[in-house]
């Protein structure tokens, strides 16, 4: 079976499964209007598309790019094999980093028309959370860890901050948030981009940390 557009390879995993679009949203774990815009090709974000194919019974790898048969014969040898999949997956919103900002002197989280837009995980956080796009090249390394600009990364406001972790934080002189290493030199915490030609900037009091980056999903369009 050859189909041409994502949406109409959503709906053919749902009908090859037998399912109606509220069943098949439950075991995904997001609402039907999501299987809905999916099938109707209004919602073209990729993070749950392993999900469904998952419990849908095709192949994940045909869902997302239309290579290969819908369903793969698991009698045929194969060195790919299926991901366990999340058993439960949660939704945050995607903000502006003025936005992200703003969220150190918040006083309420998800305040009212914080974000249209939300993406799916399986990290559980310990508070509010967001996500953020990356922007620049401030995070982007010659060589190790490296964040690129367009990254998705997910901010937990209230996970552990620690040196040696990604953190977004507050600076005093900017309106926008920074994304960046914390890092402890001489007893003191500085925040320090992985690109090189970007200088180190000092934690002092009047920086504050919104929260530790705890998942990064590069977006492939």
């Amino acid at each position: 079976m050859c189909m041409s557009t994502l949406a109409e390879r959503v709906k053919a995993a749902r009908e090859y499964a037998g399912l109606k679009q509220a069943p098949l949203a439950k075991m995904v774990g997001v609402e039907q209007p999501v299987i809905s815009q999916l099938e109707r090709g209004k919602n073209l974000q990729s993070a749950h598309l392993p999900k469904i194919a998952h419990a849908t019974g095709v192949s994940a790898i045909w869902l997302s790019d239309n290579i290969g048969p819908m369903v793969v014969d698991s009698k045929e040898e194969s060195n790919v094999s299926m991901a366990e999949q999340p058993l439960h997956s949660y939704r945050y919103p995607v903000i502006s980093w003025v936005s992200a900002g703003s969220w150190a002197e918040a006083v309420e989280p998800y305040p009212a028309g914080i974000s249209d837009r939300y993406e799916f995980s399986e990290y559980d956080s310990k508070g509010p959370a967001f996500w953020l796009t990356v922007k620049g090249d401030s995070m982007t390394a010659p060589a190790g860890q490296s964040i690129t600009e367009g990254t998705l990364i997910l901010v937990d406001t209230e996970a552990e901050v620690a040196p040696g972790k990604l953190v977004v934080a507050k600076l005093p002189d900017s309106n926008e948030a920074t994304f960046k290493k914390l890092v402890s030199d001489g007893g003191r915490l500085f925040l320090k981009p992985l690109n090189p030609s970007y200088p180190i900037e000092s934690v002092d009091e009047n920086c504050r940390i919104v929260g530790v980056v705890v998942q990064a999903l590069q977006k492939f369009y």
